[in-house]
């Protein structure tokens, strides 16, 4: 049986995409096949997913997602293209356009994205590039692929790396200030139990109001008075230079994401 798509690896990631497509109705189950090598994973994917073919290797297919680990990622787009694949979309990091053409050869479009892990309750942002091969129509492709878990931005390759640094790593710097705010709270005298789901909707309200109102610099504005709480506890921040860790941070993984690209 030949299939219109093949989700090639069925991990979190995998799977949430696969999710998003079935939800969305852009793909029917029986349309579709999940390739998953570990027995475990594949028993849990029949039981997530009624209806849809789990395989353990590549059938015939039209076209694949490749959602494996980065060093995998040349070899499965070959054995895609083998089982007849006319396009594929990867989302592993650091693995160019260049490699994956190299490995499938001409005639087949290759598209690259860098979805993030907010991806797996449907509000990711992903980054998406296309190769040399790749039309318009294989551009929407991957675009409909990708908005079932969350926003799609369409970008020059170049920008990739750069990508991965500030969302594809971001939500760790998110969860990293809410360790440290709930530690904060705690310290300050708050019980663990009540403090933990009180930083969760913190970080939810205030990211729906910045979702709403936009301008950052002037919702933070907005909540400093002059002399007060607020202004006390930025001054700290600015002093341990808080402004200029998050942008190091960010240029460091965009640097790592480039040295995996290149090895």
């Amino acid at each position: 049986m030949a299939y219109d798509l093949a989700v090639i690896g069925g991990g979190n990631m995998g799977a949430a995409l696969l999710g998003g497509l079935l939800q969305g109705g852009v793909v029917a189950a029986e349309q579709v096949v999940v390739v998953e090598l570990y027995p475990e994973r594949r028993e849990s994917l029949v039981a997530m997913f009624p209806g849809v073919t789990v395989a353990d290797s590549v059938p015939h297919c039209s076209s694949a997602v490749l959602s494996v680990k980065p060093p995998d990622i040349v070899a499965v787009a070959a054995e895609a293209a083998a089982a007849g694949a006319t396009r594929v979309l990867s989302i592993a990091a650091g693995v160019t356009i260049a490699a994956i053409e190299w490995a499938v050869g001409d005639g087949v479009a290759v598209l690259r994205a860098m979805p993030n892990t907010p991806a797996l309750v449907g509000e990711g942002v992903s980054a998406l590039a296309a190769g040399r091969h790749a039309s318009d129509a294989d551009l929407d492709w991957a675009e409909r692929i990708l908005a079932g878990v969350g926003m799609v931005v369409r970008l020059a390759e170049h920008h990739i790396d750069a990508v991965t640094g500030l969302t594809g790593s971001g939500p760790a710097y998110v969860f990293l200030a809410a360790e440290a705010l709930i530690e904060a709270g705690v310290t300050a005298g708050i019980p663990r139990e009540t403090v933990e789901p009180m930083v969760v909707q913190l970080l939810l309200g205030a990211s729906k109001l910045l979702a709403e109102r936009g301008d950052p610099a002037a919702l933070r504005a907005m909540v400093t008075s002059p002399g007060g709480t607020t202004a006390a506890g930025l001054r700290v921040l600015e002093e341990r230079a808080t402004r200029g860790a998050f942008i190091d941070a960010v240029l460091a993984a965009t640097a790592r994401s480039r040295e995996l690209g290149a090895s």
